[in-house]
């Protein structure tokens, strides 16, 4: 196993972790984790920071591992397959326990995950007729705003909130705004390939 794809298991492990962190309840087993207040920010919970550091580490190889792959050519069906969990397991997961607890809008994770669920399918039909759709600009600027959007939300948007700037909730709108539009953009882009035309026959 090449270095690309053990990074890529690693933020699957990170992953997991970060879903248990957040959905095993401590207080049945005794524990709570520590909250602390920052200027006018009160209720900050350690439990939220901790996921925060994790997912940061998380984002950040999901562009490290991809990087050394391209770079050294090392590109592999494994690290593809793998890497497409990892992110699933990641965003996805944190949303849907974001939005559970209402620190988040239900509407972000119904429309990204909906996104992904289009998208995923135009790509395996058209890898399944041996075409690749390459990945749009705005799809790549989703990403980013999402993973700084959720890496603020769970740093309680600090340093942000001190000057009462919702930076975390914007990033997260426009990156599901922009999720919209580049799932789009792909559709049409593999319409070909989704609706072939039926070649005359002589």
């Amino acid at each position: 196993m090449n270095l690309p794809n053990k990074i890529t298991i690693g933020r699957i492990i990170l992953a997991v972790i970060i879903l248990i962190i957040l959905l095993i309840p401590q207080y049945a087993f005794g524990f709570e984790w520590p909250t602390y207040q920052i200027s006018n920010v009160s209720g900050i919970n350690l439990k939220y920071i901790i996921v925060g550091i994790l997912f940061l580490i998380a984002s950040l190889s999901d562009f490290l591992d991809g990087y050394l792959a391209r770079k050294n050519n090392m590109v592999t069906d494994f690290g593809k397959v793998a890497d497409a969990i990892a992110d699933k397991v990641l965003v996805n997961g944190l949303l849907i326990i974001l939005a559970y607890y209402k620190i988040i809008s239900v509407v972000i994770p119904v429309v990204i995950i909906t996104r992904d669920i289009v998208v995923d399918s135009c790509k395996m039909i058209s890898g399944n007729k041996g075409k690749v759709v390459a990945a749009s600009v705005l799809g790549k600027i989703k990403t980013i705003c999402m993973m700084s959007g959720l890496t603020l939300t769970l740093f309680y948007n600090l340093p942000f909130e001190l000057i009462n700037l919702p930076i975390a909730d914007l990033l997260l709108i426009v990156a599901t705004i922009l999720s919209v539009v580049s799932g789009c953009q792909y559709y049409y882009n593999s319409r070909e390939f989704l609706f072939p035309k039926d070649k005359a026959t002589k």
